[in-house]
């Protein structure tokens, strides 16, 4: 007798981790200024920088292969790897600054082993959803992963600023070591080990994946930091950005006529559902992340909240994404994910657009509440569609490998973001504020400090002007998602519909009938209760491969 699936309780015990993890990508960005005078590096602004920089670049490079070792070797197998690391550099990073030869270096150091724990992480999640929920019931669950993102990025200034003013900035990364160890104990209990998929090791591919990822996003990430020229010698930063492109197609085309096995497989990208959920993610990913900061600076900068109550002004966001997410999972396993999608990046655009025209320097601060709402409302709308609607035809012995494409084009979207964000902002402070003896720079003024008066409404009409990108963009993404075909009926489930009746499959693709059921059970099928004898077939076979029969036809992991 198979050990009943708790799918719920499994997808609880993954998004612990995934929270913390996304917390660790925006919680140091208010703890700088205290780094900085802890470990006594004056005004080297550029070394603190990297402590984020180092976390996301060692974060976002891997996703493509990590997702597909968690084919290889098992999902569960690969988070606990993920989490036992993160969790441990994390301890690494409180101590960097009493250990022996301790300092910004290694901190640094430490960041980048936590973004390589990260990376192991994080498409294990999206994969054990996609493998443990049928197509059908996998809104609610992509909802709540969904409401997590989105909540992860409020929660991480709000408690950065809490822990830094109450603890000490080592409070940020020792916070991550009670919860790391309480992910791990209910992972290991909850989630399940699913079967593994035999496949070959892509080395030529890891490769080319690997150095065409860190030469885009180190271009970009760091773009700013060296104003978009030369770093050193004769590398610049475009020279960086284009080596990457140039890396990345020659990546795409080994995948194309790699007779073995690929690292990433071009036919996910058939699915039309899939490539314009990549699309959409991207500027999610962007619109995100840039949205933050002109709010931030203008907040502390022009109104001189500080860090903890400019989180707050942001609180109402994550209530109403946290609270309406759920809801909106559960609706779109009966209604089109199009309509919610496409709702919510226009509302997303919209409130952006509100915030712009709000902001002046004397604007009620209570005022400011109401666009933080509407994007709470937006957002819940927003994640959990694209990302249902990015797994649901996935086969499953590639769902590793679709959750490593999907993060990673969401990870290189806030990369963009961020980049951007930052010339624009400092582009329009260079052209908004007044020109004035001694008064502020555009770079002075994008410190955080107070202003004086007579800069305010330049600094806030820059800010202003800086919403309108991450708006735009989050509108195009409503325009990719109108695009979405008609969802599929679930290829397994208690509620499948055969291949055959739905006209999905002829010849050798059609399923093996087996009695009155005409479906086999899939191969990462473990019972469901009484409707277990109802799960219709999986789309885990390669072509012209012959379905297995009976639950179990792989071992497991």
């Amino acid at each position: 007798m198979e050990k009943e699936l708790k799918p719920w309780p499994a997808l609880w015990a993954l998004v612990i981790g995934f929270f913390m993890i996304l917390i660790d990508t925006t919680i140091v960005s208010v703890a700088n200024p205290a780094i900085m005078k802890g470990l006594d590096l004056g005004t080297d602004y550029n070394a603190v920088i990297w402590v984020t920089s180092a976390y996301l670049l060692a974060y976002a490079v891997p996703l493509l292969i990590t997702g597909r070792l968690g084919d290889r070797f098992g999902p569960k197998n690969l988070y606990l790897i993920g989490l036992v690391i993160f969790t441990l550099a994390s301890a690494w990073c409180g101590f960097s600054g009493v250990l022996p030869g301790g300092g910004i270096g290694m901190l640094i150091a430490a960041r980048v082993v936590q973004g390589l724990g990260a990376a192991l992480m994080t498409p294990q999640t999206m994969a054990v959803i996609t493998r443990i929920f049928p197509p059908d019931r996998r809104g609610a669950a992509m909802g709540l992963w969904g409401a997590v993102a989105g909540v992860a990025t409020l929660i991480g200034p709000l408690l950065g600023g809490v822990l830094v003013d109450g603890l000490g900035w080592e409070w940020i990364f020792f916070i991550n070591v009670p919860v790391g160890i309480v992910a791990f104990i209910l992972a290991m209990r909850l989630v399940p080990k699913l079967p593994t998929h035999s496949h070959s090791f892509d080395i030529i591919g890891v490769i080319l994946s690997a150095v065409g990822m860190f030469l885009l996003v180190f271009g970009i990430q760091e773009g700013g930091t060296y104003d978009w020229g030369t770093i050193v010698g004769p590398i610049s930063v475009w020279g960086l950005i284009i080596s990457g492109i140039v890396v990345l197609i020659a990546f795409v085309v080994w995948q194309r006529y790699n007779k073995k096995e690929p690292l990433l497989p071009l036919k996910l990208f058939r699915d039309r559902n899939f490539s314009l959920s990549n699309g959409a993610i991207t500027t999610v990913g962007f619109a995100v992340t840039c949205m933050a900061l002109p709010l931030v600076f203008y907040f502390q900068t022009v109104r001189g909240l500080t860090p903890t109550d400019s989180a707050l002004m942001l609180a109402p966001m994550a209530v109403f994404s946290g609270v309406l997410a759920p809801f909106v999972g559960k609706l779109i396993d009966r209604i089109n994910p199009r309509y919610f999608a496409t709702t919510g990046l226009v509302l997303f655009a919209l409130a952006l657009f509100w915030y712009s025209r709000l902001l002046t320097p004397d604007v009620s601060i209570w005022w400011l509440l109401a666009p933080s709402a509407l994007l709470g409302i937006a957002m819940s709308g927003v994640w959990g569609p694209i990302s249902t609607t990015a797994t649901r035809n996935l086969p499953m012995n590639q769902a590793g490998a679709g959750s490593g494409v999907f993060n990673t084009t969401r990870q290189v979207g806030a990369v963009l973001g961020s980049a951007s964000i930052a010339a624009l902002i400092e582009g329009r402070l260079a052209v908004d504020l007044p020109k004035a003896p001694g008064g502020a720079s555009p770079s002075e003024a994008a410190t955080g400090t107070v202003l004086p008066d007579f800069l305010h409404a330049g600094f806030t009409q820059a800010m202003s002007e800086a919403l309108l990108l991450p708006a735009a963009v989050a509108f195009l993404g409503a325009i990719i998602v109108a695009f979405w075909a008609k969802p599929k009926p679930p290829a397994w489930g208690p509620n499948a519909v055969p291949a055959a009746a739905a006209g999905t499959a002829s010849g050798a693709d059609a399923a093996t009938t087996h009695g009155s059921h005409a479906a086999p059970v899939p191969v990462d099928a473990v019972q469901h209760g009484s409707h277990a004898a109802d799960v219709a077939p999986a789309t885990d076979l390669a072509p012209n491969e012959q379905p297995p029969h009976g639950l179990h036809a792989t071992p497991v992991d």
